[in-house]
């Protein structure tokens, strides 16, 4: 409906030394689409925000300043603040359990490990909130997968990177406009 308020909160860590990682995928589908929208981030307690109007819906973008492993905080802080509920927002993360260039969302699961979302099921209470991961591999030996996930990604990923945010971009609005059944249905099985 016209009017309604949507949020969308792509994880990542501040600081430029964390730009261009792995960890960092949420961030880059949030600059890609302000980037593409014309407009512009605005720092903010607990996160950065930019907010878009397509057809009548309120979006906000949400980079958290939180840190990745307590990214909850910003997330339950935008959700008292904003006129949104959990049931219009979505998060936008990485996931080592999938190939590079793989997207899936689901409407409400487990954290598969990832912190982040393990902090925000903490933090709000539930683990019922959509969010879209984005495969970047499992590409390191066992007990390195801290350097992988905050590791640059490569100039092939890089590359692919524009094409795999506009997906993404896709099915969040999918998502706003036709619910998260069709939204799945059609990001869900496009090949990376």
């Amino acid at each position: 409906m016209a009017g309604e308020s949507y949020l969308v909160a792509g994880l990542g860590n501040i600081g430029p030394e964390y730009a261009g990682t792995r960890h960092n995928m949420g961030f880059m589908v949030l600059d890609a689409w302000a980037h593409a929208s014309n407009t512009s981030f605005e720092t903010h307690r607990y996160g950065d925000v930019a907010v878009l109007s397509i057809k009548g819906r309120n979006v906000y973008l949400l980079k958290p300043s939180t840190y990745m492993n307590l990214s909850g905080n910003a997330i339950r802080y935008y959700l008292t603040k904003l006129p949104v509920t959990i049931e219009r927002t979505i998060v936008i993360c990485d996931d080592i359990n999938l190939p590079f260039g793989t997207i899936r969302m689901r409407k409400s699961g487990s954290d598969g490990g990832h912190n982040g979302l393990k902090n925000i099921e903490e933090t709000i209470g539930t683990r019922d909130y959509t969010r879209i991961r984005m495969g970047v591999g499992h590409d390191f030996s066992q007990g390195a997968q801290v350097d992988y996930v905050l590791g640059q990604l490569s100039e092939e990923e890089k590359a692919m990177m524009p094409e795999l945010s506009k997906k993404v971009i896709q099915g969040v609005t999918d998502w706003i406009f036709v619910g998260s059944d069709r939204a799945m249905n059609v990001l869900n099985t496009k090949k990376g």
